[in-house]
């Protein structure tokens, strides 16, 4: 498993575990059938993502090519997220999660395998 880390001042320094959805099989099943995450999951290539079927809210933080967050919102389930330009990798987690961690608008993400 791989981790991240960020470049936010008051951020969590320790690395947060990472799944990486690098497949289409893997990125179309997301977060679906789960009832919790440990940590995050980068689809990637993506631009957007929905809520269709999950039985949690999860927060969803889209970053561009160089891994900078573009946005950051929070998504209910059954839900349809508009696809956001200059989006690349879109990072999800348990709602709540990106705001502990400092993750918000600016913040570069920094992927590293295990």
């Amino acid at each position: 498993m791989a981790t991240f880390t960020t470049d936010t001042p008051g951020g969590t320094p320790e690395p947060i575990p990472l799944e990486l959805a690098a497949t289409a099989r893997a990125r179309r099943r997301g977060l679906l059938g789960r009832s919790g995450i440990e940590g995050a999951l980068l689809l990637a290539p993506a631009s957007s993502v929905h809520t269709m079927g999950m039985r949690f809210a999860i927060d969803v933080a889209y970053l561009d090519r160089s891994s900078r967050v573009l946005a950051v919102r929070t998504m209910r389930p059954g839900r349809l997220g508009l696809p956001r330009p200059r989006a690349r990798r879109v990072l999800e987690a348990e709602a709540g999660a990106m705001e502990r961690w400092g993750v918000r608008r600016g913040t570069r993400i920094t992927v590293r395998d295990a």
